[in-house]
């Protein structure tokens, strides 16, 4: 079966992670013997989980949700930090009663027992991440203009490159087989959340210059269709339970890790929400939305501090399209061995590349290219809300087998439903050439799925 194949690659880098585990248990004296049992304790979850969240989502996103919602941008981290946490609620009781490495993809495979319908679910989270990668790199383009060159050299067309020498340059890394090295992990996720910090700490008591236009407070429809592009910033939290199978009692340290990580990430999202609001006008948000978070430091930290911001945020930006790349590789390449992709996915292109993930790098140059960084992050949050909805299905349906609590299932549904549904009444107004996209996809996810099924026929379904 479809999730079967992938239940062994996890969720977005879940093999990278896999050696962090290693790591993370040898430093703490966990592995003994010859075949030690990598186990985590609960810090070490809560660390994985912010860091997971922490990063690419909240460099990118932080302008364009504050750009919809202005001064109400507190109140969209909010409501997107409640759906993180009922969602989490989800993930916890999936991955304690089903502890492995597959995730979400596991999920639907034990939810749903018809196949077609867990497989296509499986393509749309997959073809999710390829978004993503899209997303992230646009992000990294824009620091890197506006890092790099002058404002006035800054255009679309500059954006455009750099991203698109990130994509070619991490996929050449993860086509070579360059390893990461566990203690430069650390360090650079260390300097990003230490600039944050101090960028934080030097913006209290600061405000927009005299004479500035603050940013305005906006209608309600636009808190709610910026909610979307919050709930992606915290959309890392799924990762947490693919490290179910390395906890020693997942019952009692998953929910406290995911619900601890996410109240910690709710808190600093609304201090850096704080910052932007404290520190940019409007002209200068509309200007530079998808840099906000650098340019918020330019009045507290001087030139200095923006260019630290910047590097933090490429260290982020390219840690997530190296890592998402990663997964992409290795889960294409095992579904071509089973015949569940076509051949050119295990075929050599080099090293230890294949074809097939060669024109995945070309789509998501053609994604980059082809829209803006907003366009892509409305593509993602709307797909990533499909999949995680899909989740609280697959847990009702199993909820006796995890004893989750009906109440709390159906309230995070609902709030998520909500969500989804002043995502696309958002869309239809300022971007409403996105929905049939949106739509379009996921039924080629199904169509592709029913496809394989009867490629496979009944020994594989």
């Amino acid at each position: 079966m479809m999730t079967e194949a992938l239940g062994w690659a996890g969720d977005v880098s879940c093999r990278v992670q896999r050696s962090t585990f290693r790591r993370l248990a040898a430093s703490n004296s966990f592995m003994q013997g010859a075949a030690p049992k990598v186990y985590l304790s609960l810090w070490n979850v809560i660390a994985l989980g912010i860091g997971s969240m922490v990063g690419a989502g909240i460099f990118a996103l932080m302008g364009q949700a504050t750009l919809m919602a202005g001064k109400n941008v507190y109140w969209s981290f909010l409501i997107g930090g409640v759906a993180a946490l009922l969602s989490g609620y989800t993930y916890a009781r999936l991955g304690s009663r089903y502890p492995g490495s597959g995730g979400i993809m596991d999920y639907f495979n034990k939810g749903f027992s018809h196949k077609t319908l867990a497989g296509a679910l499986t393509l749309i989270y997959l073809g999710t991440l390829v978004i993503t990668v899209a997303l992230v790199a646009k992000s990294f383009g824009a620091y890197a203009s506006r890092l790099f060159l002058p404002d006035e050299s800054v255009t679309v067309f500059t954006t455009g490159l750099f991203s698109s020498i990130a994509i070619l340059l991490l996929g050449a890394l993860n086509m070579g087989g360059v390893k990461a090295v566990g203690k430069s992990e650390v360090v650079l996720v260390a300097f990003k959340l230490l600039i944050l910090t101090i960028l934080m700490l030097a913006s209290f008591g600061s405000s927009v210059p005299v004479g500035a236009d603050v940013i305005p407070v906006k209608g309600l429809d636009g808190l709610l269709g910026s909610v979307g592009l919050t709930f992606f910033a915290f959309a890392g939290y799924g990762m947490m339970a693919n490290t179910a199978g390395n906890l020693q009692n997942p019952a009692r340290t998953l929910p406290r890790a995911i619900f601890l990580a996410i109240g910690v990430v709710m808190v600093l999202y609304l201090v850096l929400s704080y910052v932007v609001l404290t520190n940019v006008s409007a002209s200068s948000l509309d200007k530079h939305a998808e840099t906000a978070v650098a340019q918020a430091a330019f009045p507290v930290l001087g030139v200095w501090g923006f260019v630290a911001v910047s590097v933090a945020a490429l260290i982020a930006t390219a840690s997530a399209i190296n890592a998402t790349m990663f997964s992409m590789l290795d889960i294409s390449r095992g579904l071509a061995r089973n015949g569940q992709l076509n051949a050119m996915f295990k075929q050599p292109f080099w090293g230890r590349g294949t074809q097939g993930f060669f024109y995945l790098l070309l789509g998501i140059l053609v994604l980059t290219n082809a829209f803006n960084l907003v366009a892509i992050a409305n593509l993602a949050g709307a797909c990533f809300l499909i999949s995680y909805l899909a989740v609280f299905v697959a847990h009702w349906r199993l909820r006796k087998e995890t004893h989750g609590n009906a109440l709390l299932i159906i309230a995070g549904f609902v709030l998520m439903l909500g969500i989804l549904a002043a995502f696309f009444y958002q869309m239809f107004f300022s971007q409403p050439y996105l929905i049939p996209l949106i739509v379009l996809f996921v039924a080629g996810c199904f169509i592709l799925e029913i496809v394989i099924r009867k490629k496979i026929g009944p020994k594989g379904a």
